[in-house]
């Protein structure tokens, strides 16, 4: 069993100084225990392959998270008060799952884009008016999640997200369905509720794994013939 340490909810107020000597540790559980700062000190568990810092009251993270390279499986930051995330997180190449939502962040750093090991980024519920176009490089990507931010579209460079399965735009501001989307292989859901949608572009119908599309809560119109066909093509059409 890989070495645990779990003090989810343990109400510590601040992380205890005996917590930095146990670099053995694989997997450290701090959620929930209203946290106010996360020293540089959690550089020394150069061994973590899993760290949880969720739930908790941080306003930044330290730059010596990018120190924990053997992260390979997941890093919570969600439900904090985050207003920015340090550049170093780029170094993370082996993290698979990463999620920030639910801070006050308005842009992700451009260094997103070495952490090609993602295979779930979630950034719901923040203020994000764009995306950086490195998100592009996160070639192994299939899970994307930006529910509840500003964002009006998407940068070209999303196209490179070839293995994109599942995308998560509700409650946005966007107007027009993003291009970029137009041939990606493997993209299966497309999730647009609650934006400011009028029409749906004609490439939609390129899209060559789309099994559902949900536009409600926007001003599509339902009958249009765009919509007939994807529904004959098999492809769930929610307006």
């Amino acid at each position: 069993m890989r070495p645990t340490l779990n003090l989810w909810r343990h109400q510590l107020g601040a992380v205890p100084e005996s917590v930095w000597h146990r670099t053995d540790l694989r997997v450290l559980i701090l959620a929930d225990n209203g946290l106010t700062a996360l020293p540089p000190e959690i550089g020394r568990l150069h061994r973590l392959s899993t760290l949880d810092i969720g739930h908790n009251l941080l306003t930044s993270v330290p730059e010596e998270l990018g120190e924990l390279t053997e992260l390979d499986g997941c890093l919570y930051l969600h439900d904090n008060r985050l207003t920015g995330l340090p550049d170093s997180l780029g170094a993370l190449r082996r993290l698979r799952y990463l999620n920030v939502g639910e801070n006050a962040l308005t842009e992700l750093p451009r260094t997103l884009g070495g952490m090609v090991g993602l295979v779930e980024l979630r950034a719901q519920h923040n203020r994000l008016s764009s995306l950086p176009d490195t998100i592009g490089e996160l070639t192994n990507l299939r899970e994307l999640w930006l529910r509840g931010n500003q964002l009006r579209d998407l940068p070209p460079s999303v196209a490179g997200l070839r293995e994109l399965r599942h995308l998560d735009l509700r409650e946005n501001r966007i107007t027009e369905l993003p291009e970029p989307l137009a041939d990606l292989p493997r993209l299966r859901q497309v999730d647009l509720r609650s934006n400011r949608l009028h029409h749906l572009p004609d490439w939609v119908a390129r899209m060559p794994s789309l099994e559902k599309l949900d536009l409600r809560w926007n001003e599509i119109d339902p009958d249009q013939p765009l919509v007939t066909e994807l529904e004959r093509r098999g492809c769930v059409v929610l307006t």
